[in-house]
């Protein structure tokens, strides 16, 4: 008799009392994904309540939808830029070449200077629809409007529908992050 072969099955989804699953431990999470390339952006906003500017190197900034058109960026939470971006309605993002590598060290140090003097040291002008500084020289700018913030852990998801997207620096290299520091492609 011929024998009949069936597909293979997927396994059972766990079910209400499976209990939690197993997390990744820290370290291993943070050495595994470090191997990961990532552009590297400046998300900035201008903060109507004290009239200062802020922003904050970013390598988690991504594109979720053409139409409309949507990103997101992750910030931790409860730092300053979380805080800002709770109660800031529009922001920026700059993407970043390779030439502005200490332009994203600056942005990205703990206990760093103020941003008012960050950006005293960086050439950028006013985006039209957000108030927020764009970086002079990046490879695109982004301007959003925020849709919704999603805690996450502990970071916050901020989904922006982009206002105005633009390309000054088409021809620009990347600056890249990926192994604890950033890097050019070949």
């Amino acid at each position: 008799m011929p024998s009949s072969t069936q597909p293979p099955t997927a396994p059972a989804a766990p079910g209400p009392d499976a209990g939690p699953a197993p997390a990744a431990a820290p370290d291993a999470f943070r050495a595994a994904l470090a191997q990961l390339a990532s552009g590297v952006s400046l998300l900035t906003l201008h903060d109507e309540e004290d009239g200062e500017d802020a922003g904050m190197t970013a390598t988690s900034f991504l594109s979720v939808s053409l139409e409309p058109p949507l990103v997101l960026v992750s910030v931790r939470e409860g730092s300053r830029m979380d805080e800002l971006l709770a109660r800031t309605g529009s922001w920026a993002v700059s993407l970043l070449g390779e030439e502005h590598r200490a332009l994203a060290s600056r942005f990205a140090m703990k206990g760093r200077l103020s941003d008012r003097l960050l950006f005293a040291d960086a050439a950028w002008r006013r985006g039209p629809h957000s108030g927020a500084p764009l970086i002079d020289g990046a490879l695109a700018t982004v301007e959003c409007r925020t849709e919704r913030l999603i805690p996450a852990g502990d970071h916050t998801l901020v989904l922006g529908l982009v206002l105005a997207a633009e390309v000054p620096a088409p021809g620009a290299r990347p600056l890249l992050y990926q192994r604890g520091g950033y890097r050019q492609l070949g």
